[in-house]
């Protein structure tokens, strides 16, 4: 019951966000995993594709998919890499690092928002979870859990 109900509010706060901050967005829409590649970049700038497709738990050749049409929407640059000139690094370009900050920026604005209309108590009780459901998440991306 507890996991139902866990996923089902983090999907739908993320629906709500997205939802609420898309029409603010620069630049073309992007779909789910687009937006989560981007991410990847972001936070692993020159990962390759392979260890991308490993982060976000898709095949290969699905990321090379998404990074093709970051590439076209100009969001995404990819560079042979210098050691193995059969690989490729992956970097965000500037309007991908400007579009992602102005979504971060919203984004916080509109939860902080949010939480300014619960009680203290409501807001220690998020606050207080948040290491959990950090651990929730290490524990969910280890390879071979429930398997």
């Amino acid at each position: 019951m507890i996991a139902d109900e866990l996923m089902a509010t983090v999907l739908g706060l993320k629906r709500v966000v997205r939802r609420r901050l898309q029409g603010r967005q620069p630049g073309p829409r992007l779909r789910g995993a687009q937006t989560e590649l981007l991410r990847v970049v972001r936070l692993s700038p020159g990962i390759g594709v392979a260890a991308a497709a490993k982060e976000l738990h898709l095949a290969g050749n699905t990321v090379s998919t998404l990074v093709n049409q970051l590439i076209d929407k100009e969001l995404l640059r990819r560079e042979t890499d210098p050691n193995d000139r059969r690989a490729a690094r992956l970097y965000l370009t500037p309007a991908a690092v400007k579009r992602q900050a102005a979504w971060r920026a919203e984004r916080t604005k509109l939860v902080e928002g949010a939480l300014a209309a619960l009680d203290e108590d409501e807001v220690a009780a998020i606050e207080n979870a948040l290491p959990a459901l950090r651990r929730l998440l290490a524990e969910l991306g280890e390879e071979g859990v429930g398997a």
